[in-house]
């Protein structure tokens, strides 16, 4: 499980860093800088908790099984962005967003997170 952490925690660095450097070109900015904090490796490493999950899960249709990972991701966002916040260090602040929850979750990014609970659930299982 440890390796599952640090493979998940590297790639969801990555996937942020490419997320954010693709939002440069809303300022026209064509650096495409990426940024993603430390606190944030930790964060994409529980998505190995998908792996376990998955073989559960392994009959469900994509819909549903995208679903599930996409109501567990909001609820990891939103439990360790309240937590961050309480010590003051979220390192995102999603409150100028039109649908946001309490400036932690966006639900606009509903797609995302279904495709990147799908997106973990097949390297885990590619990675058994």
């Amino acid at each position: 499980m440890k390796n599952k952490f640090l493979m998940c925690g590297s790639i969801g660095w990555c996937m942020e860093i490419f997320w954010t450097g693709i939002h440069c070109l809303e300022q026209r900015d064509f650096t495409l800088m990426g940024h993603s904090s430390i606190w944030m490796f930790p964060i994409y490493g529980m998505a190995a908790v998908i792996g376990p999950v998955s073989r559960h899960l392994k009959d469900f249709p994509a819909l549903w099984r995208g679903s599930i990972y996409t109501v567990g991701i909001y609820f990891m966002e939103f439990t360790t962005g309240s937590l961050l916040s309480k010590l003051q260090i979220c390192p995102w602040d999603y409150s100028q967003a039109a649908l946001n929850y309490k400036g932690l979750i966006r639900l606009d990014y509903a797609p995302l997170w279904f495709l990147a609970g799908l997106f973990f659930e097949k390297i885990l299982s590619d990675n058994s």
